[in-house]
């Protein structure tokens, strides 16, 4: 499996850069991992929406508190289920700092939420890549989980 953390707009902050480079880097132990900036909600659904051009097909999902909510157990059999039967890379959308709108939400495959709370987007990326890297490690066995 190949997966894609999309966000929209680029990162302003050094040690949110810094930090995401560090999930990435953590996530690449178990799968190959790409982290990618986009221009707007177009610009994603242009490059991972139904019909997307260049990259080819893949199953997006977004972040959004509007979302099914998962345990991090939960996530990690969705990401588990996910790896076992689909080819086709998995991309993670967090958006920008006004959401998702409706159109971006229904041509999604999934729409998932980390929680109610309203999180700063680049602040909402880094739980995702926690919760991503959570539910790797829950998957191997691995101990990072354990101590909850």
């Amino acid at each position: 499996m190949k997966l894609k953390i999309a966000w929209i707009g680029k990162t302003k902050e050094a040690a949110i850069a810094a930090l995401t480079e560090e999930y990435l880097k953590r996530i690449s132990r178990y799968v190959p991992v790409q982290g990618v900036t986009v221009r707007d909600q177009t610009d994603l659904l242009g490059k991972f929406g139904p019909g997307a051009k260049g990259a080819g097909k893949s199953t997006l999902v977004l972040m959004d508190s509007r979302g099914k909510e998962f345990t991090s157990e939960q996530f990690a059999k969705f990401l588990g289920d996910y790896q076992d039967r689909n080819p086709v890379p998995l991309v993670f959308a967090v958006g920008g700092a006004d959401g998702f709108s409706e159109a971006t939400r229904s041509s999604a495959q999934h729409v998932i939420s980390m929680g109610k709370i309203t999180l700063a987007h680049e602040l909402a990326r880094l739980v995702v890549l926690e919760q991503v890297y959570r539910a790797f490690t829950i998957l191997k066995g691995h101990p990072y989980h354990s101590g909850h």
